[in-house]
């Protein structure tokens, strides 16, 4: 049995090995199991061609490390992403005195003056730099095998359940494999290339660094390509300057060539395998950041100790340990609905076909590639899943591949709990807190408030002041937002020593909002936000117009306002979140009774002249009205302060939103629309408006469009309101099957966690539950709402089941027992 161990071995310019016995990685799949359809079509990928575009490449990633592989033959790419390679370096866009003009700009917005206004908090309230820092390509893997211009029998896959994407294909009567996968445990990315017969692989390989093409001529960024010791390439390298700010991230990718037979040549930047029985490749990479205030790390100590964790390690248990770390997240839950003949097809044919044969299980792989890329891009010790989760090809890409958290950061994590990934939020929580940093700044330089505040988006160095200009930088509940999340682990969880951890920050977001609420001139006494936006959607009202930004340098509009209708309803859920909070540890009771008074005086849900849900506390018009955000619309959801029960009078006017927005736009914005339709427990139009995203904003390898740029919020949210469809906990009551499409008439879904610490596994048949089982995490009281339980079971026995009204059934439970109910 070979281990990694030889590569440390006196260094040469040559190594000729003989055969070795060898294993082949297991093949879990191949090209027989999908020609004979033994597959899972709910968690395999497939296609019959090469990604032409790197939208279409198979993603994999460890949290850290990414790669996007587009199977070529011929001349194979390998993109990568190492998560902390972000341009510029620690800085602060703090600005000192913008509170001095606060009253003023409230002043003007109150008197119908928004252009003023806008004026005024673009000079004295923007951060500085205006814009933020860019998330950067690490480089790419380039291999170019020997003549393989024509191929047969070939096939791509990424395989969910295992996290290995393969390109298999036959050439001049040999069979290839290459297959990748990126494992956490070994902090490395691995390529093994196999062959069916011996001394058949022969090709060269590239490390291959990149730079900002816009600063090409006087950027400062570089890289540098050498090879290292015997049978490695060295890819070096320095993060740009970019608005002023150092570029401090030294970083440093290593490619261990490990070849079985044949021979291995190193040339300048390259090496070169001739008539090798097999080839590993193992890509290691790191930076010198330790965190947003620290990059003083030793990135060759760092390298040393990677490769370390796989060296003497036999390459056939580094798979299975980097398989079995992925599955310990993945195969938590698992989802069925009906397969139809299509389901087999391979993935692009699937959505092409969506229109005119029925496929069900689409929507399920589309459930699970969201669940595959939260595992892949979010891991403890990570960094948060960005605008592309960990995948960037661009060293200027579309919006700098930050953290945009007037929906797109809070959509990434909409799944996290309830597909069972609590693990995953952890890098999210740890960026919440970093942010109160330069958030209490913020507060207290531009608006003279304690607390924290976070405005519309956030770096890896974690700035905090409004960005970009006075139409976005005036969403002052970003972090307010962002912080919601956190109680909601704690819904999911009930980790009271998470909760203690988190009330800082949760505290802190209601301080800033006690001291930044101001009074309505409407002599209501409602309290509102002030400035305030919708994003990023304008008003159309007196003093609203197009007009030339001196902030943004082109002609646009203003979003600015008082009491946006998303602010109120953002603070409605922390404030109270916040009030359970503190009686929960018995902490501030005089301060939670303020906020209470404060929570009462919160705008009121407003009806519009037109029977809308009312956007801004005025009853503006809408310039875009067909605007991709749902902002009004939070409250129903990812909210808690609109429902069907709990607040019909205002589902006519919810409806109204949605039929006057339509059922197009960004991938975002549709998985949104199916989540907003779930709450409304309209199963057919979600499953009609997720149609749509395949057929318009959705790229073949399952990646979500923002218009045409790749995001993962899209594909993430959707993950989220297949859940929403299937089963809502949100109201103190597990909601069984409220928004089923009747073309989802049987199905399954085990492993789905709900609110108050339950994790549900359910089945159901021509429409109705047929089997339900209820694993209770913490004890306590479930509620469980659908028609026509007649009783339950522990342990086989029946036990005592409160029927509380026709559809709603209480049960008290014990910590680490499993409930079977029995259907009448």
């Amino acid at each position: 049995m070979l281990s990694f161990a030889s590569f440390l071995r006196p260094a040469g310019l040559v190594c000729i090995c003989s055969l070795v016995t060898y294993p082949v990685f297991s093949q879990q799949l191949s090209t027989e199991s999908i020609e004979n359809k033994a597959f899972n079509p709910t968690t395999l990928l497939w296609y019959m061609e090469p990604a032409s575009k790197w939208e279409d490449a198979m993603p994999v990633g460890n949290g850290r490390l990414g790669a996007m592989v587009y199977g070529k033959h011929g001349k194979e790419e390998i993109q990568l992403n190492e998560d902390t390679y972000w341009s510029g370096g620690p800085y602060s866009t703090v600005v000192k005195g913008g509170a001095s003009k606060l009253p003023e700009i409230q002043r003007l917005i109150f008197e119908g003056k928004p252009l003023e206004a806008h004026k005024l908090f673009g000079r004295y309230m923007m951060g500085y730099p205006v814009e933020q820092q860019k998330y950067q390509s690490l480089g790419s893997i380039q291999l170019v095998m020997d003549d393989e211009n024509k191929v047969s029998e070939y096939k791509r896959w990424l395989d969910l359940s295992t996290g290995v994407t393969a390109v298999s294909y036959k050439n001049n009567g040999v069979r290839y494999v290459r297959e990748v996968f990126a494992s956490a445990p070994h902090n490395a990315i691995f390529i093994r290339i196999t062959a069916d017969k011996p001394n058949s692989i022969s090709f060269e390989t590239e490390l291959r660094g990149v730079r900002n093409p816009a600063h090409s001529n006087y950027g400062t960024d570089y890289f540098r390509m050498d090879t290292f010791q015997h049978n490695a390439l060295k890819l070096t390298g320095k993060s740009t300057d970019y608005l002023g700010v150092e570029g401090k991230i030294r970083y440093e990718a290593r490619l261990r060539v490990l070849n079985e037979g044949g021979s291995l040549t190193q040339s300048a930047q390259k090496i070169k395998i001739e008539k090798a029985n097999a080839v590993t490749l193992v890509l290691v990479a790191g930076t010198n950041f330790i965190h947003y205030k620290d990059v003083s790390g030793d990135v060759d100590a760092l390298l040393n100790a990677m490769e370390a964790k796989w060296a003497n390690v036999p390459i056939e248990n580094i798979k299975k340990r980097a398989m079995e770390d992925h599955q310990q997240l993945f195969n938590r839950v698992s989802i069925s609905l009906p397969i139809s003949e299509n389901a087999y097809s391979p993935t692009n044919e699937r959505m092409s076909r969506l229109d005119s044969l029925s496929d069900p299980s689409l929507a399920a792989l589309c459930y699970q590639f969201g669940r595959y890329l939260l595992i892949s891009s979010s891991r403890p010790g990570t960094q948060p899943a960005n605008l592309q989760g960990i995948w960037n090809q661009d060293m200027n890409p579309s919006w700098d591949s930050k953290y945009t958290t007037n929906i797109n950061t809070q959509m990434n994590y909409w799944s996290v709990e309830s597909a069972n990934l609590s693990e995953c939020l952890e890098p999210f929580t740890k960026m919440v807190e970093e942010l109160t940093d330069q958030g209490a700044q913020v507060a207290r330089e531009s608006y003279g408030a304690k607390g924290w505040v976070m405005h519309q988006n956030t770096d890896i160095w974690r700035v905090a002041a409004p960005m970009d200009g006075p139409t976005w930088g005036t969403f002052t509940v970003g972090g307010a937002w962002l912080t919601t999340h956190l109680w909601e682990h704690y819904l999911y969880t009930l980790d009271t020593l998470y909760l203690e951890r988190i009330y800082p920050v949760m505290k802190g977001a209601v301080d800033f909002f006690m001291d930044f609420l101001v009074e309505y001139p409407n002599g209501k006494g409602w309290l509102v936000t002030n400035p305030s936006n919708s994003p990023e959607n304008p008003p159309k009202g007196e003093g609203y117009a197009y007009f030339y930004d001196e902030v943004t340098g082109m002609y646009y509009f203003t979003t600015i306002c008082a009491g946006a209708t998303m602010d109120i309803q953002i603070l409605k859920d922390l404030f109270s979140y916040y009030l359970k909070a503190s009686n929960i540890l018995q902490k501030d009771a005089l301060f939670a009774q303020k906020v209470k008074l404060s929570l009462d005086k919160l705008v009121p849900t407003l009806v519009g002249k037109e029977g809308n849900l009312q956007e801004w506390t005025e009853d503006f018009g809408q310039l875009e009205d067909k605007h991709r955000h749902f902002s009004h619309l939070y409250g129903l959801y990812p909210g808690n302060v609109l429902s069907a029960k709990n607040t019909p009078q205002f589902i006519d006017p919810i409806k109204a939103v949605l039929t006057q927005r339509g059922d197009g736009g960004t991938g975002f914005s549709r998985a949104w629309k199916m989540a907003l339709y779930a709450r409304l427990y309209d199963g057919n139009k979600a499953n009609e408006i997720f149609k749509g995203y395949i057929k318009e904003q959705c790229y073949a390898s399952l990646f979500a469009k923002c218009g045409k740029p790749l995001q993962v919020d899209g594909s993430l949210g959707l993950t989220a309101a297949v859940t929403e469809m299937l089963m809502q906990s949100h109201e103190g009551v597990i909601h069984l099957l409220p928004a089923l499409p009747d073309e989802w008439k049987n199905g399954e879904l085990k492993g789905v966690k709900a609110r108050g610490g339950f994790e549900l596994s359910f089945k159901w048949a021509n429409n109705k539950l047929i089997q339900v089982d209820i694993l209770s995490l913490k004890g306590g009281v479930c509620n469980i709402q659908y028609p026509g339980i007649a009783s339950l079971l522990l342990n086989k026995k029946q036990v005592a089941i409160k029927k509380l009204n026709q559809e709603v059934f209480s049960i008290n439970t014990i910590s680490g027992k499993s409930y079977q109910l029995i259907f009448n």
